[in-house]
């Protein structure tokens, strides 16, 4: 039997990827977008494709956004909706530091919030956060990031451990995608460039830096988002999820082995 299962972030990438998967498999979607136009755009999508989607915008920032769900019977949740942001944090601008926690940590946990209260009323519903292997690992240039998806891998792991003593059947687990090929690390990697001007720390590597991030994204992304949309499906169709997910697997075993020999 189909699951409802809502979605944040489908607009575009994983999110994006996994609402069709997910639908093609006999789940009712909820897919929420950032804006309308995305919105818009995804409604022509599933119309071109011929699949069966509710799709409405969630900006999960938005306090009114987040109430629209408040009376929906939504058996999953999957937070996937983010934010990317990079540079040094010895001199990235606070702010910016404080909108990626904004969005990737406390909005998201104010749409949990939103979505456990009928979970636990009806005593059934799986929460599923879309962290990052980023989250696991200390990388240069990329914290403010890092940051956040440690603060969201250590959150799915301290609700689930509550919604256990709890005892109203309620699960949680975190899927931590490695570097997949959506176009979200370019962007954020290149999020720092805009403002590590001349009087950067680092304003004399900044060359050298660009050319260590391309090559790794050229070695270490995955090519398409089938794994992690894998994981996300097992996440959300297993009757007890276990607590984490990694994906694609290779690299999860390489940040097991970078943490290992404390690289």
């Amino acid at each position: 039997m189909g699951k409802i299962i809502l979605i944040t972030g489908a607009g575009s990438g994983i999110g994006h990827d996994a609402a069709f998967a997910l639908a093609a498999r006999g789940h009712q979607l909820l897919a929420t977008t950032l804006n309308e136009e995305q919105a818009q755009a995804l409604r022509q999508e599933c119309s071109a494709r011929g699949v069966s989607m509710e799709v409405c915008k969630l900006d999960i920032t938005d306090a009114n956004d987040r109430a629209l769900i408040a009376g929906r019977d939504i058996d999953v949740l999957v937070n996937n909706a983010a934010l990317g942001e990079s540079g040094s944090l010895a001199e990235v601008d606070m702010n910016r530091v404080r909108r990626l926690f904004e969005v990737n940590v406390f909005s998201t946990l104010a749409l949990t919030q939103v979505a456990l209260r009928r979970m636990i009323a009806r005593q059934r519903g799986s929460v599923v956060f879309i962290s990052s292997i980023a989250g696991r690992v200390p990388l240069p240039f990329v914290m403010p990031y890092s940051m956040t998806k440690f603060a969201l891998s250590a959150a799915a792991a301290g609700l689930r451990a509550e919604m256990d003593q709890l005892g109203k059947g309620i699960a949680v687990c975190v899927v931590e995608p490695g570097a997949i090929h959506t176009g979200f690390n370019q962007s954020m990697t290149a999020s720092k460039y805009t403002w590590m001007g001349p009087d950067s720390y680092f304003h004399a590597q900044r060359e050298k830096i660009r050319a260590e991030e391309d090559r790794t994204f050229h070695f270490l992304e995955a090519k398409s988002t089938d794994s992690v949309v894998a994981a996300i499906v097992k996440a959300c169709e297993a009757k007890r999820p276990r607590l984490r997910y990694v994906a694609p697997w290779i690299q999860g075993v390489g940040v097991r082995l970078a943490r290992i020999f404390g690289v």
